[in-house]
């Protein structure tokens, strides 16, 4: 739940705001970006550069983000790395925004621009502090007001929002009509690409790999998915809790039961995961950030990678588990607390057939560890074309 406001220009920076916490905690501070009130689900995000792919995540929906670094807004904002239509968070809360941008590819301010998409935020505020307390008690809702300045107001309205827990998003942020990312270069694959909130750069990625990219409505039905006679298809991040999508869940089963070739990321995951028949969970606080270490059980390399979830699978270490479509283990996981960060499914010969992780490979602003899985689906795909082929001859 947000009250975005309409356009308006940038808070002159004297304005006060209040920042009132679920559990009462109040934090003082100074407008920034757009006047008004906004409300949303308070997370933190590690990342000392990349906030506009940030702000423009559809990951982020209905989440009011804090920046752990003190300095934001140094390079401005720029036309080309927004990973979506639109600036997707509820709030932004930062501690010294930059009084000027310094980048020559900056086009105008970051106060500016959240001015213009009617984005509440606060800023002179100890986010340090803040964040400390959201690791002590986890995530919770939040309120941010530069108009009303009462906390025993803003908290009843703080407390009438809905959980995050239970929330269905993804049609909130999923592509209306289906669109297509050309190959770049001679044309190898066809995907299907699931749009639960894909950020611009997934498409692109694959694009350069020689993939025709074809981005499909949340509720795209499988014969429509099927019609276009894919190679593999593809499930995107996304906002929410993976235990309300049973849609999605529905509809992967479907593909991994006709047996096409699957990636998933992130919300793609936990659908994953959820379709195997796994379960899934809220974290305390959630890994958000360009820094997360996590390991690749199947080559042994620890990776630096980009994260945002606050939700993961719950699914045994070390074991190979029987499901309908084949069998399933754990990937990839967290080395700060074991989280699982990657499933993957095999046949009863070995080979994979689909296989997924809780992080970003696209990390446009991030770490670039992770993006040879890009190149593992490219395998996945050309291996069962080549069995066709075989099978054909």
């Amino acid at each position: 739940m947000t009250d975005r406001q309409a356009p308006q220009p940038p808070a002159s920076g004297a304005e006060p705001a209040i920042l009132v916490l679920e559990d009462g905690r109040v934090f003082p501070g100074r407008a920034f970006g757009a006047i008004g009130q906004t409300f949303g689900e308070a997370v933190f995000a590690t990342g000392m550069s990349g906030y506009q792919e940030t702000l423009t995540d559809p990951s982020y929906h209905r989440q009011v983000v804090i920046a752990t670094a003190p300095h934001i807004g140094n390079t401005g904002w720029n036309d080309e790395d927004d990973e979506s239509d639109r600036i997707q968070v509820a709030g932004y809360v930062v501690r010294d925004p930059s009084p000027r941008p310094s980048s020559w590819r900056s086009r105008r301010g970051l106060e500016s621009e959240l001015a213009a998409q009617g984005v509440v935020g606060i800023c002179d505020l100890d986010t340090r502090a803040l964040t400390r307390h959201l690791r002590e008690r986890g995530a919770m809702r939040v309120g941010l007001s530069s108009v009303d300045l009462d906390p025993d107001r803003l908290l009843a309205q703080v407390l009438a929002v809905p959980s995050m827990a239970g929330a269905d998003l993804v049609d909130q942020v999923s592509t209306a009509q289906p669109y297509v990312v050309e190959a770049v270069g001679p044309k190898r694959f066809t995907v299907a690409a699931v749009d639960l909130g894909i950020k611009a750069m997934t498409p692109k990625l694959m694009s350069q790999r020689g993939i025709e990219v074809h981005v499909l409505p949340a509720q795209v039905g499988f014969e429509r998915l099927a019609s276009l006679g894919p190679d593999g298809v593809f499930f995107s991040n996304g906002p929410g809790d993976p235990a309300a999508a049973d849609q999605a869940v529905a509809l992967l089963r479907q593909v991994l039961a006709a047996g096409l070739p699957f990636f998933g990321i992130c919300f793609g995951n936990q659908i994953f995961g959820r379709a195997l028949g796994f379960g899934t969970y809220k974290l305390k606080y959630g890994h958000r950030g360009i820094n997360q270490p996590v390991k690749d059980l199947t080559t042994g390399v620890v990776e630096v990678t980009a994260h945002n979830h606050g939700f993961a699978v719950q699914a045994p270490l070390g074991q190979d588990l029987p499901t309908a479509y084949g069998l399933a283990r754990v990937s990839h996981v967290d080395l700060n607390d074991d989280v699982v960060e990657g499933l993957e499914l095999r046949d009863p010969a070995g080979r994979l057939i689909g296989f997924s992780v809780q992080y970003h490979p696209e990390a446009a602003a991030g770490p670039h560890d992770a993006a040879y899985l890009f190149d593992r689906f490219v395998q996945l795909m050309t291996e069962r074309a080549g069995r066709a082929d075989a099978a054909s001859d």
